[in-house]
């Protein structure tokens, strides 16, 4: 069986991942407590840093419906919370775990596209493009929760990855010491620890909002085609029925109990609570676990009564909604502030927003991404592309499903890291292979070095709407390229 050797550089990989994270991190914390309205959140902030206030004031618990929208799962908003605990109510403090966490996503997203391509170039890439992405950096710098499913999320993307390669490592040595094939369902392979992190990553995710869900089917799915390709790779003379009898009772207990019981612990305030929001809201004995795990149950249920409910009525939709079609190339951004009476620009007339726009160089390759991605999914059964594609999908069909449901491009933010690496693998084969020739290698670089300036550039014309900063109408109207946009 061929496993593919990883890099063997690899404290200087660790150390690009370091330093790219370290610059991922200033670019994320300049500056965080901007913007703000007179001091209080803006947007959808004004929900979330109020819930955490009074989770950091009450035990990490709600227990005031009158906040309303106590509509998701606790824990980004504990998270949230510990924040605040650091630096108070203030900017810095609803916002600071979130801009760490996307710091951290700098430097998972280094290492997973190493191990995709088993290229540092590429890994460091990754990083760039990651550090320049206008949704994950301003989603970075705001009190809300997408960024942190997407730090779970990718987190357990990288968990997945790591699983695939160990299975296959420990097949392969099944193969080289003869034992491969004694059953015809082939070796059992013993605990597989990253599986173990995923399902932790994917419950974390799932605590965070229930789109995590998605995730847990399309990474569960995956992993089981992975068994089995891996051991038809093997020899196994039953891949397939080896893959369901060897890997697929574990899998579960990974990927599905785990994450039940990791959402759950995050309930824990909850659960100890006497006080939290609908804590008591069935009373009386109920099956094993008491009444406190029904109450859970019927509060689950009318928060996904609440989300079934949140439709566009005609005539009153939000000024920024826009559908799951428009989203892949960032078609309708949002404006998540606006200041018209600043005048530090320089000039009389003055304009300070910030928007949540797609660095376009990116975004607007959404579709090739897609369709070249496909094609190599399907048609060459390229499984690297197959699992950044199926991770892309997981975060953007389900949306759908319900298309009366009011929805926004933020919802995208998970998304964002697997546009990324979509983007990466097909800059790889641009770059070429070491063994290329010396003319192949070099214009392969210089394409890529190119395209990595251009989107380096494109975010650093955005800086100025994705951070808040003062500047002249003339600029701000410069800013916005297409009609909807504004």
């Amino acid at each position: 069986m061929l496993v593919r050797p990883m890099p063997t550089d690899r404290l200087r990989g660790w150390l690009v991942a370091g330093v790219l994270a370290v610059i991922g991190g200033i670019v994320r914390l300049q500056n965080l407590g901007i913007p703000t309205h007179n001091g209080t959140p803006v947007f959808d902030e004004k929900y979330y840093a109020a819930q955490a206030w009074q989770m950091l004031r009450n035990g990490w618990y709600e227990d005031n419906p009158g906040y309303e929208y106590t509509v998701h799962p606790p824990l980004a908003k504990q998270l949230i919370g510990i924040g605040e605990w650091l630096f108070g109510y203030t900017g810095w403090g609803w916002r600071f775990v979130g801009a760490i966490l996307g710091t951290l996503m700098v430097l998972m997203i280094v290492r997973i596209a190493r191990r995709l391509t088993r290229s540092p170039l590429l890994g460091a890439v990754a990083g760039i493009l990651l550090i320049s992405d206008g949704v994950l950096h301003l989603m970075s710098r705001m009190a809300m929760l997408d960024i942190f499913i997407a730090f779970f999320i990718l987190a357990a993307f990288g968990c997945v990855l790591l699983d695939r390669d160990q299975m296959r490592q420990r097949l392969a040595i099944a193969m080289r010491e003869g034992w491969v094939n004694d059953s015809v369902y082939g070796p059992r392979i013993g605990f597989r620890w990253w599986r173990f992190a995923a399902g932790i990553s994917l419950g974390l995710a799932c605590a965070t909002k229930w789109g995590g869900l998605y995730w847990v089917a399309a990474f569960g799915l995956m992993t089981v085609i992975w068994d089995a390709t891996a051991r038809r790779s093997a020899g196994v003379a039953n891949p397939w029925v080896g893959a369901l009898r060897r890997d697929l009772l574990p899998g579960l207990w990974a990927l599905l109990i785990i994450p039940v019981l990791v959402y759950l612990g995050t309930w824990w305030a909850w659960f100890a609570s006497e006080t939290a929001i609908d804590r008591h809201l069935v009373t009386g004995w109920w099956g094993p676990f008491g009444p406190a795990l029904r109450s859970l149950f019927d509060y689950s249920a009318n928060v996904l009564n609440f989300h079934e409910n949140l439709v566009t009525k005609p005539g009153q939709q939000h000024p920024w909604e826009s559908k799951p079609w428009t989203w892949p190339m960032g078609l309708r951004p949002m404006l998540f502030s606006w200041d018209s009476t600043t005048k530090a620009c320089g000039e009389s007339s003055c304009v300070s927003a910030t928007m949540l726009i797609g660095t376009p160089a990116m975004w607007w390759l959404a579709f090739p991404m897609l369709a070249w991605g496909l094609w190599r999914m399907i048609g060459k059964l390229d499984s690297r592309y197959a699992a950044v594609i199926v991770a892309y999908l997981a975060g953007l069909l389900p949306w759908f499903l319900n298309l009366d449901r009011q929805m926004y491009f933020f919802y995208m933010t998970p998304v964002s890291a697997f546009l990324i690496l979509g983007l990466v693998l097909p800059l790889g084969q641009i770059l070429g292979k070491a063994s290329d020739s010396y003319e192949r290698r070099g214009t392969g670089l210089l394409v890529v070095a190119l395209y990595v300036g251009l989107v380096v550039a494109n975010f650093v014309w955005l800086w100025p709407i994705l951070n808040g900063d003062s500047i002249t109408n003339a600029r701000w109207q410069a800013e916005l390229w297409l009609p909807s946009w504004r």
